[in-house]
């Protein structure tokens, strides 16, 4: 029981520091915490340098000295399986760590919302009001969403790409268009500024322009718009919310 004891505790400092090895947590400073907790025997001017360890015979718990601390095999099975456990719990607890710095680094210019897809990351593409759905409207094809918002109101990545066109467009006044890693786009139209050029790589989450008014726009927003990688315009909705981001 006591060996199981021990590895419970050491399996909760482990998944507490996410990030520390099995193999750390067992040997820093082994030598000193071993020697530690030693038998201590009584000590005497008559005492030869060369004294065997027979001279531990008489010392308390000198019959209950530890195995090696490193030796598995020393374990009970039960405690075995603790080993175990405790390996997969850090490994876990590092892949939970890896997961939290890519949203992290995503959400660092600002953007409001990021999820992972895969290991993948996406992030909420700017903040504001949904006005305009994918679909028919006006008596024609709407092939995006609208995002009404200030003028200057950041625009962020969706996701990790390059930028494929940034400037004028007709109809969209000034756009970028991005093609992902997957092969599919976004499209961000009647933009009122562009941070970024063509040929060059973002990340998620990176500001690549502003909400503008320019274009056949009647009042700033952002149109969203998604392609396949055949070109289909896609739902920016449905595909956004496929990967953890919703409107």
């Amino acid at each position: 029981m006591r060996g199981r004891a021990t590895v419970a505790a050491v399996a909760t400092g482990a998944v507490v520091a996410a990030g520390q090895t099995l193999a750390t947590t067992f040997l820093e400073d082994n030598t000193q915490a071993v020697a530690a907790l030693q038998p201590v025997a009584a000590v005497t001017k008559d005492a030869p340098a060369d004294a065997s360890a027979s001279a531990f015979d008489g010392a308390i718990g000198g019959n209950q000295l530890l195995p090696d601390p490193l030796a598995v095999d020393a374990l009970d099975p039960a405690s075995q399986v603790d080993v175990q456990n405790l390996a997969k719990a850090v490994d876990i607890g590092r892949e939970l760590a890896r997961q939290a710095a890519k949203i992290k680094a995503a959400l660092a210019d600002g953007a409001s919302e990021a999820a992972l897809y895969g290991d993948t990351a996406f992030v909420k593409p700017t903040v504001g009001r949904l006005t305009s759905m994918f679909g028919s409207r006006w008596g024609r094809s709407h092939e995006g969403i609208d995002i009404a918002g200030p003028i200057g109101t950041p625009i962020y990545a969706l996701t990790d790409a390059v930028v494929e066109e940034s400037g004028p467009a007709t109809g969209y006044g000034l756009w970028v268009v991005l093609r992902h890693t997957d092969g599919t786009q976004s499209v961000y139209g009647h933009v009122n500024r562009t941070f970024v050029r063509e040929g060059q790589k973002v990340k998620a989450g990176e500001e690549i322009a502003e909400i503008g008014n320019r274009g056949y726009s009647t009042g700033p927003h952002l149109h969203l718009e998604v392609w396949s990688s055949e070109g289909t315009k896609i739902n920016p909705l449905t595909w956004l919310r496929k990967r953890g981001i919703s409107y």
